[in-house]
Protein backbone atom coordinates (compact mmCIF):
# COMPACT_ATOMS: atom_id res chain seq x y z
CA UNK A 1 0.00 0.00 0.00
CA UNK A 2 2.80 2.39 0.93
CA UNK A 3 4.54 1.81 -2.40
CA UNK A 4 1.25 2.49 -4.23
CA UNK A 5 0.81 5.80 -2.42
CA UNK A 6 4.38 6.81 -3.25
CA UNK A 7 3.86 5.92 -6.90
CA UNK A 8 0.72 8.07 -7.04
CA UNK A 9 2.37 11.16 -5.59
CA UNK A 10 3.83 12.44 -8.91
CA UNK A 11 0.41 12.08 -10.53
CA UNK A 12 -1.28 14.01 -7.73
CA UNK A 13 1.38 16.71 -7.91
CA UNK A 14 0.89 17.01 -11.65
CA UNK A 15 -2.87 17.40 -11.22
CA UNK A 16 -2.46 20.09 -8.55
CA UNK A 17 0.08 21.97 -10.65
CA UNK A 18 -2.10 21.85 -13.73
CA UNK A 19 -4.96 23.40 -11.78
CA UNK A 20 -2.92 26.33 -10.47
CA UNK A 21 -4.07 29.81 -11.58
CA UNK A 22 -0.77 30.57 -13.31
CA UNK A 23 -0.91 27.41 -15.37
CA UNK A 24 -4.57 27.97 -16.21
CA UNK A 25 -3.71 31.43 -17.51
CA UNK A 26 -0.93 29.93 -19.61
CA UNK A 27 -3.26 27.27 -21.01
CA UNK A 28 -5.75 29.86 -22.16
CA UNK A 29 -3.22 32.41 -23.38
CA UNK A 30 -5.03 35.12 -25.31
CA UNK A 31 -4.74 35.22 -29.07
CA UNK A 32 -4.57 38.49 -30.96
CA UNK A 33 -8.10 39.55 -32.01
CA UNK A 34 -9.36 40.07 -35.55
CA UNK A 35 -10.25 43.68 -34.74
CA UNK A 36 -9.11 46.21 -32.13
CA UNK A 37 -10.20 45.68 -28.53
CA UNK A 38 -9.86 48.04 -25.58
CA UNK A 39 -9.71 46.63 -22.05
CA UNK A 40 -10.16 48.91 -19.02
CA UNK A 41 -8.52 47.82 -15.77
CA UNK A 42 -9.31 49.13 -12.30
CA UNK A 43 -5.99 50.53 -11.11
CA UNK A 44 -7.35 52.22 -7.99
CA UNK A 45 -8.18 55.77 -7.02
CA UNK A 46 -6.76 59.03 -5.69
CA UNK A 47 -8.50 60.73 -2.78
CA UNK A 48 -7.26 64.23 -3.56
CA UNK A 49 -6.80 66.15 -0.29
CA UNK A 50 -6.57 69.64 -1.84
CA UNK A 51 -8.29 70.61 -5.10
CA UNK A 52 -7.34 74.29 -5.06
CA UNK A 53 -4.54 73.76 -7.64
CA UNK A 54 -7.28 72.79 -10.10
CA UNK A 55 -8.92 76.19 -9.55
CA UNK A 56 -12.11 74.47 -8.46
CA UNK A 57 -14.10 74.50 -5.25
CA UNK A 58 -15.75 71.51 -3.62
CA UNK A 59 -19.11 73.06 -4.47
CA UNK A 60 -18.21 72.99 -8.17
CA UNK A 61 -17.27 69.30 -8.42
CA UNK A 62 -19.18 66.06 -8.00
CA UNK A 63 -16.34 64.42 -6.06
CA UNK A 64 -12.73 65.15 -5.20
CA UNK A 65 -11.83 61.49 -5.80
CA UNK A 66 -10.09 60.61 -9.07
CA UNK A 67 -10.14 57.24 -10.78
CA UNK A 68 -6.90 55.57 -11.87
CA UNK A 69 -7.54 53.32 -14.88
CA UNK A 70 -5.05 51.31 -16.90
CA UNK A 71 -5.69 50.27 -20.49
CA UNK A 72 -4.74 47.42 -22.77
CA UNK A 73 -5.27 47.80 -26.50
CA UNK A 74 -5.25 44.45 -28.29
CA UNK A 75 -4.72 44.85 -32.03
CA UNK A 76 -4.33 42.17 -34.73
CA UNK A 77 -0.67 43.26 -34.98
CA UNK A 78 0.19 43.40 -31.28
CA UNK A 79 -0.67 44.87 -27.89
CA UNK A 80 -0.20 48.25 -26.22
CA UNK A 81 -0.37 49.07 -22.51
CA UNK A 82 -1.40 52.68 -21.92
CA UNK A 83 -0.85 54.10 -18.41
CA UNK A 84 -0.10 51.56 -15.71
CA UNK A 85 -1.52 52.88 -12.44
CA UNK A 86 -0.30 54.61 -9.32
CA UNK A 87 0.32 51.84 -6.79
CA UNK A 88 2.73 49.13 -7.99
CA UNK A 89 1.67 45.51 -7.52
CA UNK A 90 4.60 44.92 -5.15
CA UNK A 91 3.00 47.25 -2.58
CA UNK A 92 -0.34 45.42 -2.51
CA UNK A 93 -0.49 42.86 0.33
CA UNK A 94 -2.37 39.61 -0.14
CA UNK A 95 -6.04 40.33 0.50
CA UNK A 96 -5.30 43.95 1.35
CA UNK A 97 -4.90 47.43 -0.10
CA UNK A 98 -1.71 49.07 -1.27
CA UNK A 99 -1.12 52.78 -0.68
CA UNK A 100 1.25 55.30 -2.18
CA UNK A 101 1.79 58.90 -1.08
CA UNK A 102 -1.05 58.55 1.39
CA UNK A 103 -3.91 59.05 -1.04
CA UNK A 104 -3.33 56.62 -3.92
CA UNK A 105 -4.87 53.22 -3.19
CA UNK A 106 -5.35 49.93 -5.05
CA UNK A 107 -6.62 46.52 -3.95
CA UNK A 108 -6.35 44.37 -7.10
CA UNK A 109 -3.04 43.80 -8.82
CA UNK A 110 -2.70 44.78 -12.46
CA UNK A 111 -0.87 41.55 -13.30
CA UNK A 112 -3.76 39.54 -11.86
CA UNK A 113 -6.21 41.43 -14.07
CA UNK A 114 -4.03 40.78 -17.12
CA UNK A 115 -3.79 37.07 -16.29
CA UNK A 116 -7.58 36.84 -16.07
CA UNK A 117 -7.83 37.59 -19.79
CA UNK A 118 -4.92 35.39 -20.79
CA UNK A 119 -2.09 37.93 -20.92
CA UNK A 120 1.19 38.12 -19.05
CA UNK A 121 3.43 41.22 -18.95
CA UNK A 122 5.88 39.46 -21.28
CA UNK A 123 3.12 39.24 -23.92
CA UNK A 124 2.85 43.02 -24.27
CA UNK A 125 4.33 44.44 -27.48
CA UNK A 126 4.38 48.15 -26.61
CA UNK A 127 4.23 50.33 -23.51
CA UNK A 128 3.38 54.02 -23.65
CA UNK A 129 2.54 56.46 -20.88
CA UNK A 130 0.52 59.64 -21.15
CA UNK A 131 3.22 61.24 -18.97
CA UNK A 132 5.75 60.51 -16.25
CA UNK A 133 3.82 61.46 -13.09
CA UNK A 134 3.71 58.85 -10.33
CA UNK A 135 0.01 58.02 -10.68
CA UNK A 136 0.50 56.81 -14.27
CA UNK A 137 3.75 54.83 -14.06
CA UNK A 138 3.30 52.62 -10.98
CA UNK A 139 3.74 49.29 -12.76
CA UNK A 140 6.04 50.45 -15.57
CA UNK A 141 8.85 48.08 -14.50
CA UNK A 142 6.51 45.16 -15.15
CA UNK A 143 6.61 45.96 -18.87
CA UNK A 144 10.34 46.55 -19.28
CA UNK A 145 10.37 43.72 -21.84
CA UNK A 146 8.03 45.64 -24.16
CA UNK A 147 9.10 48.32 -26.63
CA UNK A 148 8.70 51.67 -24.88
CA UNK A 149 7.13 54.39 -27.02
CA UNK A 150 8.17 57.72 -25.50
CA UNK A 151 8.97 61.31 -26.41
CA UNK A 152 12.46 62.65 -25.71
CA UNK A 153 11.62 65.42 -23.23
CA UNK A 154 9.50 63.06 -21.19
CA UNK A 155 12.26 60.45 -21.00
CA UNK A 156 14.78 63.14 -20.08
CA UNK A 157 12.69 64.27 -17.11
CA UNK A 158 12.15 60.70 -15.95
CA UNK A 159 15.87 60.05 -15.69
CA UNK A 160 16.95 63.50 -14.56
CA UNK A 161 19.23 63.98 -11.55
CA UNK A 162 17.91 64.83 -9.06
CA UNK A 163 14.62 63.13 -9.95
CA UNK A 164 11.38 65.05 -10.27
CA UNK A 165 9.32 65.23 -7.09
CA UNK A 166 6.24 64.39 -9.17
CA UNK A 167 7.18 60.78 -9.74
CA UNK A 168 8.57 57.62 -8.13
CA UNK A 169 11.73 56.59 -10.04
CA UNK A 170 11.90 53.12 -8.47
CA UNK A 171 8.63 52.27 -10.23
CA UNK A 172 9.96 52.84 -13.75
CA UNK A 173 13.75 52.52 -13.44
CA UNK A 174 13.83 49.28 -15.46
CA UNK A 175 12.65 51.19 -18.53
CA UNK A 176 16.07 52.82 -18.84
CA UNK A 177 17.36 49.63 -20.48
CA UNK A 178 14.17 48.76 -22.37
CA UNK A 179 14.01 48.67 -26.13
CA UNK A 180 12.94 52.27 -26.77
CA UNK A 181 11.35 53.97 -29.74
CA UNK A 182 11.45 57.76 -29.56
CA UNK A 183 8.36 59.48 -30.94
CA UNK A 184 9.42 62.49 -33.01
CA UNK A 185 6.16 63.41 -34.75
CA UNK A 186 2.98 65.01 -33.32
CA UNK A 187 1.00 61.88 -34.23
CA UNK A 188 2.42 58.37 -33.97
CA UNK A 189 0.46 55.52 -35.60
CA UNK A 190 1.28 52.56 -33.34
CA UNK A 191 0.21 49.73 -35.65
CA UNK A 192 0.30 51.55 -38.99
CA UNK A 193 -3.41 51.47 -39.83
CA UNK A 194 -4.74 54.62 -38.12
CA UNK A 195 -6.62 52.67 -35.45
CA UNK A 196 -4.34 53.47 -32.51
CA UNK A 197 -2.58 56.83 -32.62
CA UNK A 198 -0.53 58.55 -29.91
CA UNK A 199 -1.06 62.32 -30.17
CA UNK A 200 1.15 65.03 -28.72
CA UNK A 201 -0.60 67.24 -26.15
CA UNK A 202 2.10 69.01 -24.10
CA UNK A 203 1.44 71.27 -21.19
CA UNK A 204 0.56 69.13 -18.22
CA UNK A 205 4.09 67.77 -18.55
CA UNK A 206 6.82 68.61 -21.09
CA UNK A 207 5.80 65.93 -23.59
CA UNK A 208 2.36 64.89 -22.39
CA UNK A 209 0.33 62.84 -24.88
CA UNK A 210 -3.15 61.37 -25.39
CA UNK A 211 -4.27 58.22 -27.18
CA UNK A 212 -6.74 57.96 -30.05
CA UNK A 213 -8.40 54.57 -30.49
CA UNK A 214 -10.84 53.88 -33.33
CA UNK A 215 -13.05 50.90 -32.49
CA UNK A 216 -15.33 49.21 -35.02
CA UNK A 217 -18.46 49.11 -32.85
CA UNK A 218 -17.79 51.63 -30.07
CA UNK A 219 -16.44 54.20 -32.49
CA UNK A 220 -13.53 56.62 -32.07
CA UNK A 221 -12.41 57.78 -28.64
CA UNK A 222 -9.54 59.62 -26.99
CA UNK A 223 -7.95 58.60 -23.69
CA UNK A 224 -7.11 61.92 -22.10
CA UNK A 225 -4.11 61.26 -19.91
CA UNK A 226 -4.15 64.38 -17.75
CA UNK A 227 -5.31 66.78 -20.43
CA UNK A 228 -8.17 67.20 -17.94
CA UNK A 229 -8.53 65.73 -14.45
CA UNK A 230 -12.08 66.62 -13.47
CA UNK A 231 -14.90 66.98 -16.01
CA UNK A 232 -15.65 70.33 -14.41
CA UNK A 233 -12.23 71.57 -15.59
CA UNK A 234 -13.41 71.02 -19.12
CA UNK A 235 -16.86 72.54 -18.58
CA UNK A 236 -15.59 75.59 -16.70
CA UNK A 237 -12.39 75.96 -18.75
CA UNK A 238 -10.15 75.89 -15.68
CA UNK A 239 -6.45 75.13 -16.10
CA UNK A 240 -4.57 73.92 -13.00
CA UNK A 241 -1.87 76.14 -11.59
CA UNK A 242 0.52 73.17 -11.36
CA UNK A 243 0.84 72.53 -15.11
CA UNK A 244 4.32 72.44 -16.63
CA UNK A 245 3.06 75.12 -19.03
CA UNK A 246 -0.46 76.49 -18.72
CA UNK A 247 -0.11 78.14 -22.12
CA UNK A 248 0.78 74.83 -23.77
CA UNK A 249 -2.06 73.11 -21.90
CA UNK A 250 -4.54 75.64 -23.25
CA UNK A 251 -3.23 75.16 -26.79
CA UNK A 252 -3.29 71.35 -26.47
CA UNK A 253 -6.84 71.40 -25.13
CA UNK A 254 -7.97 73.56 -28.05
CA UNK A 255 -6.26 71.25 -30.55
CA UNK A 256 -7.72 68.08 -29.06
CA UNK A 257 -11.20 69.60 -28.78
CA UNK A 258 -11.00 70.48 -32.49
CA UNK A 259 -9.86 66.93 -33.24
CA UNK A 260 -12.83 65.55 -31.28
CA UNK A 261 -15.18 67.70 -33.34
CA UNK A 262 -13.64 66.57 -36.64
CA UNK A 263 -13.64 62.88 -35.80
CA UNK A 264 -16.79 62.78 -33.63
CA UNK A 265 -14.69 60.96 -31.05
CA UNK A 266 -15.61 60.54 -27.39
CA UNK A 267 -13.25 61.94 -24.78
CA UNK A 268 -12.62 59.64 -21.84
CA UNK A 269 -11.21 61.72 -19.00
CA UNK A 270 -9.10 59.11 -17.27
CA UNK A 271 -9.39 60.63 -13.79
CA UNK A 272 -13.17 61.22 -14.01
CA UNK A 273 -14.31 59.04 -11.12
CA UNK A 274 -18.02 59.11 -11.96
CA UNK A 275 -17.59 58.38 -15.67
CA UNK A 276 -14.93 55.73 -15.09
CA UNK A 277 -17.21 53.87 -12.67
CA UNK A 278 -19.69 53.41 -15.52
CA UNK A 279 -17.15 51.88 -17.91
CA UNK A 280 -17.18 48.11 -18.23
CA UNK A 281 -14.03 46.67 -16.78
CA UNK A 282 -11.92 43.74 -17.88
CA UNK A 283 -12.54 40.88 -18.63
CA UNK A 284 -15.24 42.71 -20.62
CA UNK A 285 -13.90 44.93 -23.40
CA UNK A 286 -14.84 47.56 -25.97
CA UNK A 287 -14.50 46.77 -29.66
Amino acid sequence: MKSRIVSLMPLVAAIVFSASPATTAQQRKAQLPNSVRLYVFDCGKLDIPDITPYQLTRAEIATNVMSVPCFLIAHPRGTLMWDVGAVPDRLIPAGGTGTLRGYGTLSKKLETQLNEIGYAPRDITYLSLSHFHWDHVGNANMFAGATWLVRQRERDVMFSVPPSTRTEPENFGALKNSKTRLITTPDYDVFGDGRVVIKSAPGHSPDHQVLFVNLARTGPLVLSGDLYHYPEERALKKIPTTEFSREQSAASRAAIEAFLMRTHAQLWIEHDFTANAKLKKSPAYYD
